[in-house]
């Protein structure tokens, strides 16, 4: 029996990160165009009544807060993509470390180790 070649594991596990991320934004993205749609109310027009108005608005507020933190998730996830493009995924943009592959299972965009992002 040969032994696995380490760049052939390395290459699958890249492609499985790659995947899981670009799966991840595109139900991000699909999330997002829904947000924006329910804040322009394209499906349920503002009613009449100032009150409800009120409760729809700050329903928007909130939507807007998701809308946001969408972005920010997508934005983290283009970056990572762009890392692993590069060779740079598993190690921590700021003290240059290897990233522990527990910590990228859990926030697979992350660009920090856990030392760095505390």
């Amino acid at each position: 029996m040969s032994p696995i070649d380490p760049t052939l594991s390395q290459h699958r596990d890249e492609a499985a990160v790659r995947d899981r991320l670009k799966a991840r934004r595109s139900e991000l993205e699909s999330r997002s165009a829904q947000v924006r749609s329910d804040i322009r109310h394209e499906s349920d027009p503002l009613v009449a009544d100032f009150a409800d108005q009120a409760t729809q608005r700050e329903n928007d507020e909130v939507l807007a807060q998701i809308g946001d933190s969408a972005a920010l998730e997508i934005a983290q996830i283009r970056q990572a993509l762009a890392r692993l493009e590069r060779g740079e995924y598993r190690y921590c943009a700021q003290c240059g470390e290897e990233i522990a592959a527990e910590r990228l299972r859990v926030v697979p965009y992350t660009d920090r180790c856990t030392s760095c992002a505390k």
